[in-house]
């Protein structure tokens, strides 16, 4: 699957095991890195690793599973299947500052506001910190849930690290002293996918879940403020057999604080949610933007215009400006709009394996077993064994009253 972000100047895609980055603002060469030709893994430290029991490491593999831009587009960190971390300096060109190793696969990266720590979260429910500034400096174990993370994010004054896992919860924990618990934010009723905290509103917390709602929180109290149900905006009417896997994918904010965009897995369409400038965390649904193709992601720039990416080489992008109420497709080719489609187009070769991937949420679903039926069938099975065992027990004695009987009934004598 396809990634993308926009920070700064920068316009970032991952897909498959290469990172892209195409500068918004100057005619410049794309910087293309490929996991494959990234430094390996030093054998006694993969020997360490394979006891660690991740299990076995898929051959051959270098997918990029999460990358992260910091606010500044100064840096970004990638991890990949061979759990590597790689960290990037973006000024005054691109280079490669370090490359770390990782225990286990990674499902979410993100930076600090200050820009000196970057957080992993792990399949196996824990969040390292790596240090920017000590590039070579191991990672450090943080914080740890009881089932596989899939979001991680921090508050905008770096206070608080916000962690949602596959069992519906969302923690907010102190990020100085990570065993300090402020709360809980609960009340999704599948696993937690996409976490945000919105721009112009640091006190909030955006979630969505594979339950296809998206949720306000007041996170340091774990009050929830708003809930709103992506199947009453319509977005299920198109296409009733995704009802059982309606995951929302990702959700971003402008940066001018004003707007949230929502996507869902496999649908195509992108929700638009104009922000409520009070206290009360209400998202008001303004806009759906109908798409020819289900997107793979969506960012916005720093200037607010939103990007989708799309699953096709001719139409691998769309550009969507803010103008009278109403969001519309540029259609004009803008030089920022014409260096990224020809960027993603020269690169096809490596998003063209990722068209038409099954859902990466398809095994997170809980399982429901109706175990009354069950119940109820083995009973009956164990009844009908029990009456053939009595019908045959009594088979084989001698019935002693039909016995009794024959020996009364007297005899004709005639």
């Amino acid at each position: 699957m396809a990634v993308v972000c926009s920070k700064a100047d920068w316009f970032v895609s991952s897909c498959s095991s290469t990172l892209v980055a195409i500068n918004l603002k100057e005619s410049r060469e794309p910087f293309v890195f490929d996991c494959a030709k990234a430094e390996k893994k030093p054998k006694e430290a993969d020997g360490d690793d394979k006891s660690a029991g991740d299990g076995p490491e898929e051959k051959d593999s270098d997918r990029i599973l999460a990358f992260a831009v910091s606010a500044s587009g100064k840096h970004v960190a990638l991890t990949d299947d061979h759990k590597r971390l790689v960290l990037f300096g973006t000024e005054p060109s691109w280079q490669c500052i370090s490359t770390r190793w990782v225990v286990r696969r990674c499902t979410s990266l993100v930076f600090t506001q200050a820009e000196d720590e970057v957080f992993v979260a792990d399949k196996s429910g824990d969040v390292y910190s790596f240090s920017v500034l000590e590039p070579q400096k191991p990672g450090q174990l943080k914080l740890g849930h009881l089932s596989m993370l899939l979001d991680v994010t921090l508050s905008p004054d770096d206070k608080y690290i916000i962690t949602a896992d596959r069992d519906e919860k969302i923690r907010v924990s102190f990020r100085r002293s990570p065993y300090n618990i402020q709360a809980f934010c609960l009340g999704h009723r599948e696993f937690v996918s996409a976490l945000l905290v919105p721009a112009g509103h640091p006190d909030w917390l955006l979630s969505g879940s594979g339950d296809g709602t998206v949720k306000v929180w007041h996170y340091e109290t774990g009050r929830r403020l708003h809930s709103a149900d992506l199947r009453q905006l319509g977005f299920d009417s198109e296409n009733s057999d995704t009802e059982q896997r309606f995951a929302v994918s990702r959700i971003i904010s402008s940066p001018d604080g004003r707007h949230v965009a929502v996507q869902c897995e496999r649908f195509p369409s992108v929700q638009l949610f104009m922000v409520d400038s009070g206290t009360e965390g209400c998202l008001n649904p303004a806009e759906t933007l109908t798409l020819p193709l289900a997107p793979w992601d969506m960012t916005f720039d720093s200037q607010s215009q939103l990007w989708v990416l799309l699953e096709s080489e001719d139409l691998n992008v769309l550009l969507y400006r803010y103008s009278e109420q109403h969001w519309k497709l540029c259609h004009s080719e803008t030089p920022e709009l014409r260096r990224v489609t020809e960027a993603l187009q020269t690169q096809w070769n490596v998003f063209q394996g990722s068209v038409g991937l099954e859902s990466q949420f398809k095994h997170l679903y809980k399982v429901n077993f109706d175990n009354m039926a069950s119940y109820l069938q083995k009973k009956q099975e164990r009844l009908e064994q029990e009456t053939k065992k009595r019908a045959a027990a009594n088979g084989s004695k001698p019935n002693k009253r039909s016995k009794t009987e024959s020996d009364a009934v007297p005899q004709n004598t005639s």
